[in-house]
Protein backbone atom coordinates (compact mmCIF):
# COMPACT_ATOMS: atom_id res chain seq x y z
CA UNK A 1 0.00 0.00 0.00
CA UNK A 2 2.98 2.31 1.05
CA UNK A 3 4.55 1.59 -2.79
CA UNK A 4 1.08 3.11 -4.41
CA UNK A 5 1.17 6.03 -1.97
CA UNK A 6 5.02 6.67 -3.06
CA UNK A 7 3.61 6.44 -7.01
CA UNK A 8 0.61 8.48 -6.71
CA UNK A 9 2.54 11.04 -5.09
CA UNK A 10 5.53 10.94 -7.75
CA UNK A 11 2.54 11.26 -10.38
CA UNK A 12 0.49 13.44 -9.55
CA UNK A 13 2.58 16.18 -6.77
CA UNK A 14 3.80 18.33 -10.06
CA UNK A 15 0.44 18.75 -11.21
CA UNK A 16 -1.23 19.41 -7.72
CA UNK A 17 1.87 21.79 -6.93
CA UNK A 18 0.29 23.75 -9.74
CA UNK A 19 -3.21 24.72 -8.41
CA UNK A 20 -6.49 24.11 -9.49
CA UNK A 21 -6.53 26.76 -12.11
CA UNK A 22 -3.46 25.51 -14.08
CA UNK A 23 -4.20 22.02 -13.28
CA UNK A 24 -7.43 21.94 -15.17
CA UNK A 25 -5.97 23.83 -17.40
CA UNK A 26 -3.65 21.02 -18.82
CA UNK A 27 -5.79 18.15 -17.98
CA UNK A 28 -8.87 19.29 -20.23
CA UNK A 29 -6.10 20.90 -22.82
CA UNK A 30 -4.30 17.68 -23.45
CA UNK A 31 -7.76 15.24 -22.88
CA UNK A 32 -8.85 17.22 -25.83
CA UNK A 33 -5.69 16.67 -27.98
CA UNK A 34 -6.02 13.28 -27.01
CA UNK A 35 -9.51 13.25 -28.73
CA UNK A 36 -7.48 14.69 -32.06
CA UNK A 37 -8.98 18.02 -31.56
CA UNK A 38 -7.37 21.11 -33.00
CA UNK A 39 -4.99 22.79 -31.01
CA UNK A 40 -5.81 25.94 -30.93
CA UNK A 41 -9.43 24.87 -30.23
CA UNK A 42 -8.02 22.47 -27.40
CA UNK A 43 -5.75 25.45 -25.99
CA UNK A 44 -9.14 27.90 -25.97
CA UNK A 45 -11.07 25.14 -24.03
CA UNK A 46 -8.45 24.89 -21.12
CA UNK A 47 -7.84 28.75 -21.04
CA UNK A 48 -11.52 29.35 -20.84
CA UNK A 49 -12.00 26.67 -17.84
CA UNK A 50 -8.35 28.04 -16.38
CA UNK A 51 -10.26 31.67 -16.18
CA UNK A 52 -13.33 30.47 -15.10
CA UNK A 53 -11.90 28.50 -11.86
CA UNK A 54 -9.68 31.79 -11.41
CA UNK A 55 -12.36 34.05 -11.83
CA UNK A 56 -15.49 32.22 -9.91
CA UNK A 57 -13.15 31.34 -6.89
CA UNK A 58 -12.22 34.98 -6.71
CA UNK A 59 -15.43 36.40 -6.77
CA UNK A 60 -16.35 34.16 -3.98
CA UNK A 61 -13.32 35.65 -1.70
CA UNK A 62 -14.33 39.31 -2.75
CA UNK A 63 -17.97 38.50 -1.74
CA UNK A 64 -16.94 36.58 1.75
CA UNK A 65 -13.62 38.52 2.52
CA UNK A 66 -15.88 41.96 2.52
CA UNK A 67 -18.55 40.72 4.57
CA UNK A 68 -17.01 38.52 7.13
CA UNK A 69 -15.66 41.66 9.39
CA UNK A 70 -19.23 43.03 9.40
CA UNK A 71 -20.43 39.42 10.32
CA UNK A 72 -17.68 39.61 13.08
CA UNK A 73 -18.67 42.32 14.45
CA UNK A 74 -22.41 41.82 14.93
CA UNK A 75 -21.39 38.55 16.68
CA UNK A 76 -18.78 41.04 19.27
CA UNK A 77 -21.83 42.88 19.65
CA UNK A 78 -24.51 40.25 20.90
CA UNK A 79 -21.58 38.60 23.28
CA UNK A 80 -21.93 35.38 21.59
CA UNK A 81 -19.02 33.03 22.02
CA UNK A 82 -18.90 30.31 19.21
CA UNK A 83 -15.18 29.25 19.65
CA UNK A 84 -14.43 27.74 16.02
CA UNK A 85 -13.42 29.78 13.03
CA UNK A 86 -14.78 29.35 10.00
CA UNK A 87 -11.87 29.46 7.35
CA UNK A 88 -14.20 28.68 4.18
CA UNK A 89 -13.55 25.85 1.43
CA UNK A 90 -9.89 27.18 0.18
CA UNK A 91 -7.79 27.03 3.26
CA UNK A 92 -9.15 23.51 3.97
CA UNK A 93 -8.92 22.65 0.03
CA UNK A 94 -5.37 23.43 0.88
CA UNK A 95 -5.23 21.61 4.17
CA UNK A 96 -6.19 18.45 2.28
CA UNK A 97 -4.07 18.74 -0.38
CA UNK A 98 -1.08 18.83 1.58
CA UNK A 99 -2.10 15.29 2.84
CA UNK A 100 0.18 12.71 1.09
CA UNK A 101 -2.91 10.25 1.40
CA UNK A 102 -4.89 13.02 -1.25
CA UNK A 103 -2.85 11.91 -3.99
CA UNK A 104 -3.52 7.97 -3.21
CA UNK A 105 -7.08 8.33 -2.45
CA UNK A 106 -7.07 10.72 -6.32
CA UNK A 107 -4.89 7.88 -7.72
CA UNK A 108 -7.28 5.37 -6.36
CA UNK A 109 -10.85 7.19 -7.44
CA UNK A 110 -9.28 7.53 -11.36
CA UNK A 111 -8.99 3.59 -11.08
CA UNK A 112 -12.62 3.76 -10.14
CA UNK A 113 -14.24 5.46 -12.92
CA UNK A 114 -11.92 3.84 -15.89
CA UNK A 115 -13.15 0.32 -14.31
CA UNK A 116 -17.16 1.54 -14.24
CA UNK A 117 -16.57 3.26 -17.67
CA UNK A 118 -15.25 -0.17 -19.25
CA UNK A 119 -17.97 -1.96 -17.04
CA UNK A 120 -20.69 0.59 -18.74
CA UNK A 121 -21.69 1.54 -15.08
CA UNK A 122 -21.06 5.22 -15.94
CA UNK A 123 -21.26 7.47 -18.54
CA UNK A 124 -19.13 10.13 -16.64
CA UNK A 125 -15.28 10.67 -17.23
CA UNK A 126 -14.59 12.80 -14.51
CA UNK A 127 -11.91 15.15 -14.99
CA UNK A 128 -12.48 17.38 -11.89
CA UNK A 129 -9.40 16.15 -10.43
CA UNK A 130 -8.76 19.09 -7.89
CA UNK A 131 -12.47 18.54 -6.14
CA UNK A 132 -11.09 15.05 -5.14
CA UNK A 133 -9.77 16.78 -2.27
CA UNK A 134 -13.82 16.15 -1.15
CA UNK A 135 -13.65 12.65 -0.85
CA UNK A 136 -10.41 12.60 0.31
CA UNK A 137 -11.20 14.75 3.18
CA UNK A 138 -13.83 11.87 4.20
CA UNK A 139 -10.69 9.43 4.00
CA UNK A 140 -8.55 11.52 6.28
CA UNK A 141 -11.35 11.98 8.88
CA UNK A 142 -11.75 8.35 8.91
CA UNK A 143 -7.90 7.49 9.14
CA UNK A 144 -7.83 10.00 12.12
CA UNK A 145 -10.22 8.66 14.16
CA UNK A 146 -9.48 5.04 13.30
CA UNK A 147 -5.41 5.48 14.05
CA UNK A 148 -4.50 4.99 10.32
CA UNK A 149 -6.88 2.86 9.06
CA UNK A 150 -6.03 2.67 5.36
CA UNK A 151 -7.90 -0.04 4.28
CA UNK A 152 -11.46 1.31 6.02
CA UNK A 153 -10.40 5.36 4.33
CA UNK A 154 -9.88 4.18 0.69
CA UNK A 155 -13.36 1.26 0.69
CA UNK A 156 -15.40 4.51 1.93
CA UNK A 157 -13.43 6.88 -0.68
CA UNK A 158 -13.95 3.68 -3.40
CA UNK A 159 -17.86 4.04 -2.63
CA UNK A 160 -18.25 7.38 -2.62
CA UNK A 161 -16.79 7.53 -6.35
CA UNK A 162 -18.72 4.87 -7.46
CA UNK A 163 -22.12 7.09 -5.97
CA UNK A 164 -20.44 10.09 -7.32
CA UNK A 165 -20.19 8.66 -10.94
CA UNK A 166 -23.73 7.25 -10.92
CA UNK A 167 -24.98 10.51 -9.63
CA UNK A 168 -23.65 12.79 -12.34
CA UNK A 169 -25.26 10.44 -14.57
CA UNK A 170 -28.53 10.72 -13.05
CA UNK A 171 -28.39 14.44 -12.56
CA UNK A 172 -27.32 15.36 -16.57
CA UNK A 173 -30.96 15.63 -17.88
CA UNK A 174 -32.00 17.93 -15.61
CA UNK A 175 -28.51 20.03 -16.31
CA UNK A 176 -29.74 20.18 -19.62
CA UNK A 177 -33.27 21.33 -18.81
CA UNK A 178 -32.34 23.78 -16.36
CA UNK A 179 -29.33 25.08 -18.98
CA UNK A 180 -30.76 24.74 -21.82
CA UNK A 181 -28.33 22.34 -22.73
CA UNK A 182 -28.00 20.37 -25.99
CA UNK A 183 -27.50 16.85 -26.01
CA UNK A 184 -24.76 16.59 -27.45
CA UNK A 185 -23.47 18.50 -24.51
CA UNK A 186 -21.41 16.42 -22.15
CA UNK A 187 -21.16 19.11 -19.31
CA UNK A 188 -21.86 17.27 -15.74
CA UNK A 189 -20.04 16.74 -12.34
CA UNK A 190 -18.85 14.77 -9.52
CA UNK A 191 -18.74 17.43 -7.31
CA UNK A 192 -19.30 16.02 -3.89
CA UNK A 193 -21.94 18.68 -3.06
CA UNK A 194 -24.69 16.72 -4.59
CA UNK A 195 -24.36 13.63 -2.90
CA UNK A 196 -26.97 15.56 -0.66
CA UNK A 197 -29.58 15.15 -3.25
CA UNK A 198 -31.43 12.34 -1.41
CA UNK A 199 -31.90 14.21 1.86
CA UNK A 200 -33.13 17.05 -0.12
CA UNK A 201 -35.40 15.05 -2.90
CA UNK A 202 -36.95 13.36 0.39
CA UNK A 203 -37.77 16.81 1.70
CA UNK A 204 -39.01 17.50 -1.84
CA UNK A 205 -41.42 14.99 -2.08
CA UNK A 206 -42.71 15.42 1.64
CA UNK A 207 -43.88 18.87 -0.11
CA UNK A 208 -45.46 17.01 -2.81
CA UNK A 209 -47.37 15.30 -0.32
CA UNK A 210 -48.17 17.69 2.36
CA UNK A 211 -48.00 21.22 1.11
CA UNK A 212 -47.91 21.40 -2.51
CA UNK A 213 -50.03 24.49 -2.44
CA UNK A 214 -46.43 26.40 -2.17
CA UNK A 215 -46.07 25.82 -5.95
CA UNK A 216 -49.13 28.31 -6.75
CA UNK A 217 -46.54 30.98 -4.86
CA UNK A 218 -43.27 30.51 -6.52
CA UNK A 219 -41.00 32.60 -8.16
CA UNK A 220 -37.76 32.67 -10.02
CA UNK A 221 -35.32 35.17 -9.97
CA UNK A 222 -35.45 35.56 -13.93
CA UNK A 223 -39.65 35.95 -13.95
CA UNK A 224 -39.44 38.29 -10.53
CA UNK A 225 -36.55 40.00 -12.60
CA UNK A 226 -38.83 40.55 -16.13
CA UNK A 227 -42.11 41.46 -13.65
CA UNK A 228 -40.68 44.43 -11.65
CA UNK A 229 -37.55 45.29 -12.85
CA UNK A 230 -34.46 45.55 -11.31
CA UNK A 231 -35.53 44.71 -7.73
CA UNK A 232 -35.53 41.60 -8.57
CA UNK A 233 -32.46 41.37 -10.60
CA UNK A 234 -29.55 39.13 -9.25
CA UNK A 235 -27.62 42.85 -8.42
CA UNK A 236 -30.43 43.83 -7.13
CA UNK A 237 -30.19 41.05 -4.64
CA UNK A 238 -27.00 41.60 -4.43
CA UNK A 239 -26.98 44.71 -2.98
CA UNK A 240 -29.81 43.95 -0.61
CA UNK A 241 -27.68 41.55 0.73
CA UNK A 242 -24.84 43.94 1.34
CA UNK A 243 -27.18 46.65 3.30
CA UNK A 244 -28.36 43.68 5.48
CA UNK A 245 -25.44 42.26 6.43
CA UNK A 246 -23.88 45.93 7.28
CA UNK A 247 -26.65 47.54 9.21
CA UNK A 248 -26.60 44.00 10.87
CA UNK A 249 -22.59 44.27 11.68
CA UNK A 250 -22.72 48.09 13.08
CA UNK A 251 -21.30 49.48 9.98
CA UNK A 252 -20.30 52.94 9.14
CA UNK A 253 -22.70 54.40 5.87
CA UNK A 254 -19.71 54.34 3.48
CA UNK A 255 -18.69 50.35 4.73
CA UNK A 256 -22.44 49.36 4.27
CA UNK A 257 -22.13 51.62 0.47
CA UNK A 258 -19.28 49.23 -0.59
CA UNK A 259 -21.02 45.79 1.07
CA UNK A 260 -24.13 46.71 -1.32
CA UNK A 261 -21.70 47.02 -4.46
CA UNK A 262 -19.92 44.40 -3.77
CA UNK A 263 -22.85 42.16 -3.38
CA UNK A 264 -24.68 43.53 -6.27
CA UNK A 265 -21.10 43.03 -8.75
CA UNK A 266 -20.37 39.35 -7.36
CA UNK A 267 -23.78 38.22 -8.38
CA UNK A 268 -24.13 39.73 -11.57
CA UNK A 269 -20.36 38.07 -12.42
CA UNK A 270 -21.09 35.03 -11.07
CA UNK A 271 -23.88 34.72 -13.75
CA UNK A 272 -20.95 35.58 -16.38
CA UNK A 273 -18.44 33.27 -15.38
CA UNK A 274 -20.70 30.37 -14.72
CA UNK A 275 -21.56 30.32 -19.14
CA UNK A 276 -17.95 30.42 -19.11
CA UNK A 277 -17.92 26.58 -17.81
CA UNK A 278 -20.12 25.28 -20.75
CA UNK A 279 -17.90 26.89 -23.67
CA UNK A 280 -15.16 25.77 -22.07
CA UNK A 281 -16.18 21.94 -22.44
CA UNK A 282 -17.29 22.36 -25.94
CA UNK A 283 -13.95 21.76 -27.68
CA UNK A 284 -13.34 18.65 -25.61
CA UNK A 285 -17.21 17.55 -25.95
CA UNK A 286 -16.75 17.47 -29.33
CA UNK A 287 -13.65 15.82 -29.87
CA UNK A 288 -15.16 13.03 -27.46
CA UNK A 289 -18.11 12.43 -29.61
CA UNK A 290 -16.50 12.11 -32.35
CA UNK A 291 -13.72 9.72 -30.86
CA UNK A 292 -16.09 7.58 -28.95
CA UNK A 293 -18.72 7.55 -31.98
CA UNK A 294 -16.22 5.34 -33.44
CA UNK A 295 -14.98 3.62 -30.61
CA UNK A 296 -18.05 2.88 -28.55
CA UNK A 297 -20.91 3.32 -31.35
CA UNK A 298 -24.26 4.00 -30.33
CA UNK A 299 -22.25 4.94 -26.47
CA UNK A 300 -22.85 8.69 -25.14
CA UNK A 301 -20.15 10.14 -22.60
CA UNK A 302 -20.42 12.97 -20.30
CA UNK A 303 -17.39 14.77 -18.88
CA UNK A 304 -17.62 15.47 -15.18
CA UNK A 305 -16.59 18.99 -13.98
CA UNK A 306 -16.57 21.77 -10.98
CA UNK A 307 -19.98 22.84 -10.20
CA UNK A 308 -20.04 26.30 -11.01
CA UNK A 309 -21.04 25.70 -14.75
CA UNK A 310 -24.61 26.19 -13.14
CA UNK A 311 -23.99 29.74 -11.88
CA UNK A 312 -25.77 31.62 -14.09
CA UNK A 313 -29.06 30.33 -12.26
CA UNK A 314 -30.28 33.26 -10.65
CA UNK A 315 -32.56 30.99 -7.99
CA UNK A 316 -28.95 29.58 -6.61
CA UNK A 317 -27.74 33.31 -5.68
CA UNK A 318 -31.18 34.66 -5.08
CA UNK A 319 -31.39 31.79 -2.64
CA UNK A 320 -27.79 31.91 -1.13
CA UNK A 321 -28.02 35.36 0.08
CA UNK A 322 -31.31 34.56 1.38
CA UNK A 323 -30.34 31.78 3.64
CA UNK A 324 -26.84 33.82 4.66
CA UNK A 325 -28.22 35.44 7.77
CA UNK A 326 -30.34 32.57 8.42
CA UNK A 327 -27.57 30.73 8.89
CA UNK A 328 -25.57 33.18 10.92
CA UNK A 329 -28.88 33.83 13.35
CA UNK A 330 -29.13 29.68 13.23
CA UNK A 331 -25.58 29.92 14.34
CA UNK A 332 -26.13 31.75 17.18
CA UNK A 333 -29.05 29.41 18.65
CA UNK A 334 -28.32 26.13 17.36
CA UNK A 335 -27.86 23.60 20.22
CA UNK A 336 -24.95 21.63 19.33
CA UNK A 337 -23.20 24.58 16.81
CA UNK A 338 -19.59 25.88 17.98
CA UNK A 339 -18.63 27.29 14.99
CA UNK A 340 -19.36 31.03 13.42
CA UNK A 341 -20.73 30.96 9.41
CA UNK A 342 -17.95 33.58 8.28
CA UNK A 343 -15.91 31.95 5.30
CA UNK A 344 -19.03 29.65 4.10
CA UNK A 345 -21.54 32.68 5.10
CA UNK A 346 -22.34 32.53 1.16
CA UNK A 347 -23.57 28.72 1.12
CA UNK A 348 -22.43 27.43 -1.86
CA UNK A 349 -21.93 23.94 -0.79
CA UNK A 350 -25.98 23.97 -0.40
CA UNK A 351 -27.63 25.74 -3.33
CA UNK A 352 -26.44 24.10 -6.44
CA UNK A 353 -28.04 20.79 -5.22
CA UNK A 354 -31.14 22.44 -4.36
CA UNK A 355 -31.60 23.97 -7.71
CA UNK A 356 -31.02 20.19 -8.97
CA UNK A 357 -33.28 18.62 -7.05
CA UNK A 358 -36.27 20.99 -7.13
CA UNK A 359 -35.44 22.33 -10.17
CA UNK A 360 -35.42 26.14 -9.60
CA UNK A 361 -38.50 26.07 -7.81
CA UNK A 362 -37.54 29.14 -5.03
CA UNK A 363 -39.71 28.43 -2.09
CA UNK A 364 -38.63 25.15 -1.88
CA UNK A 365 -35.27 26.10 -2.20
CA UNK A 366 -35.37 28.41 0.66
CA UNK A 367 -37.49 26.12 2.69
CA UNK A 368 -35.51 22.73 2.33
CA UNK A 369 -32.25 25.00 2.70
CA UNK A 370 -33.33 26.08 6.30
CA UNK A 371 -34.13 22.28 7.41
CA UNK A 372 -30.20 21.61 5.91
CA UNK A 373 -28.53 24.30 7.63
CA UNK A 374 -28.20 22.58 11.09
CA UNK A 375 -26.64 19.50 9.42
CA UNK A 376 -23.82 21.76 7.75
CA UNK A 377 -23.55 23.35 11.14
CA UNK A 378 -23.20 20.17 13.47
CA UNK A 379 -20.88 19.01 10.30
CA UNK A 380 -18.61 21.66 10.67
CA UNK A 381 -18.40 21.38 14.23
CA UNK A 382 -18.03 17.51 14.47
CA UNK A 383 -14.33 17.45 12.37
CA UNK A 384 -12.90 20.84 13.84
CA UNK A 385 -10.95 18.51 15.85
CA UNK A 386 -9.37 16.87 13.20
CA UNK A 387 -9.17 19.75 10.74
CA UNK A 388 -7.10 21.53 13.59
CA UNK A 389 -4.89 18.95 13.88
CA UNK A 390 -4.35 18.26 10.53
CA UNK A 391 -3.82 21.71 9.48
CA UNK A 392 -1.01 21.74 12.25
CA UNK A 393 0.80 18.14 10.61
CA UNK A 394 1.39 19.55 7.28
CA UNK A 395 2.19 23.05 8.10
CA UNK A 396 -1.17 25.35 6.86
CA UNK A 397 -2.52 26.39 10.46
CA UNK A 398 -3.23 30.18 9.62
CA UNK A 399 -0.44 31.97 11.54
CA UNK A 400 -3.08 34.71 12.58
CA UNK A 401 -4.70 32.24 14.83
CA UNK A 402 -3.90 31.34 18.13
CA UNK A 403 -2.40 27.73 18.68
CA UNK A 404 -5.50 26.79 20.59
CA UNK A 405 -8.58 28.00 18.25
CA UNK A 406 -9.91 25.07 16.80
CA UNK A 407 -10.27 25.69 13.09
CA UNK A 408 -13.50 24.11 10.30
CA UNK A 409 -15.91 25.28 7.79
CA UNK A 410 -19.24 25.91 8.49
CA UNK A 411 -20.88 25.30 5.18
CA UNK A 412 -18.35 22.21 3.80
CA UNK A 413 -19.70 20.22 1.15
CA UNK A 414 -20.76 16.82 2.13
CA UNK A 415 -21.50 16.66 5.40
CA UNK A 416 -23.37 13.34 5.93
CA UNK A 417 -20.21 11.79 4.58
CA UNK A 418 -18.21 13.57 7.34
CA UNK A 419 -20.35 12.11 9.96
CA UNK A 420 -20.44 8.65 8.20
CA UNK A 421 -16.53 9.12 8.08
CA UNK A 422 -16.34 9.75 11.61
CA UNK A 423 -18.45 6.85 12.69
CA UNK A 424 -16.42 4.62 10.32
CA UNK A 425 -13.49 6.16 12.10
CA UNK A 426 -14.45 5.37 15.66
CA UNK A 427 -15.68 1.69 14.42
CA UNK A 428 -12.14 1.09 13.31
CA UNK A 429 -10.53 2.17 16.25
CA UNK A 430 -12.40 0.39 18.80
CA UNK A 431 -14.81 -2.78 16.73
CA UNK A 432 -16.89 -3.47 19.41
CA UNK A 433 -20.61 -4.25 18.86
CA UNK A 434 -21.96 -1.07 19.66
CA UNK A 435 -20.22 0.73 17.23
CA UNK A 436 -20.62 -2.00 14.88
CA UNK A 437 -24.26 -1.82 14.75
CA UNK A 438 -23.98 2.25 14.43
CA UNK A 439 -22.16 1.64 11.61
CA UNK A 440 -24.44 -0.88 9.65
CA UNK A 441 -27.50 0.82 10.73
CA UNK A 442 -26.41 4.77 9.57
CA UNK A 443 -24.64 3.29 6.41
CA UNK A 444 -28.01 1.11 5.45
CA UNK A 445 -29.84 4.21 5.74
CA UNK A 446 -27.78 5.78 3.61
CA UNK A 447 -27.59 3.48 0.69
CA UNK A 448 -31.24 2.79 0.95
CA UNK A 449 -31.83 6.58 0.66
CA UNK A 450 -29.20 6.60 -2.46
CA UNK A 451 -31.54 4.06 -4.18
CA UNK A 452 -35.00 5.48 -3.68
CA UNK A 453 -33.59 8.93 -4.91
CA UNK A 454 -31.85 6.93 -7.95
CA UNK A 455 -35.38 5.07 -8.76
CA UNK A 456 -36.69 9.03 -8.47
CA UNK A 457 -34.35 10.44 -11.04
CA UNK A 458 -34.78 8.06 -13.22
CA UNK A 459 -38.32 8.34 -13.58
CA UNK A 460 -37.33 11.96 -13.93
CA UNK A 461 -34.85 11.49 -16.94
CA UNK A 462 -37.58 9.44 -18.69
CA UNK A 463 -40.17 12.14 -18.48
CA UNK A 464 -37.31 14.33 -19.80
CA UNK A 465 -37.00 11.38 -22.59
CA UNK A 466 -40.38 11.51 -23.68
CA UNK A 467 -40.86 15.43 -24.09
CA UNK A 468 -37.81 15.49 -25.99
CA UNK A 469 -39.45 13.25 -28.42
CA UNK A 470 -42.57 14.93 -28.31
CA UNK A 471 -41.13 18.16 -29.31
CA UNK A 472 -39.04 16.86 -32.06
CA UNK A 473 -42.15 15.01 -33.66
CA UNK A 474 -43.77 18.43 -33.56
CA UNK A 475 -41.14 20.71 -34.34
Amino acid sequence: MSGIIQFANKVFQPLIDLGAAPMMFIVLTLLAICMKVKFTKALEGGLKLAIALTAIGKVIDLLTGNFSPALEAFVKSTGIELSITDLGWAPLATIAWGSIYTLYFLFVLIIVNIVMLLLNKTDTLDVDIFNVWHPAFSGLIIMYYSNNNLFLATAFVVLLGVLKLINSDLMKPTFNNLLNMPDTNPTTTTHLNYMINPIIMLFDKIIDKLFPFLDKYDFDAAKLNQKIGFWGSKFAIGAYLGVFVGVLGHQDITTIFTLAFIGAACLELFSVIGSWFIAAVEPLSQGITNFLSSKFKGRKFNIGIDWPFVAGRPEMWAVANILAPILLILSLILPGNKILPLGGIIAMGITPALLIVTRGKMIRMIIIGILELPIFLWAGTAIAPFVTDLAKNVGAFPATLSSNTLISHSTCEGPIEKFLAIIIGKFGSNMNLSNALLLIGTLAIYLLLFVWYAKEMKKRNKQYATKDLENKKYA
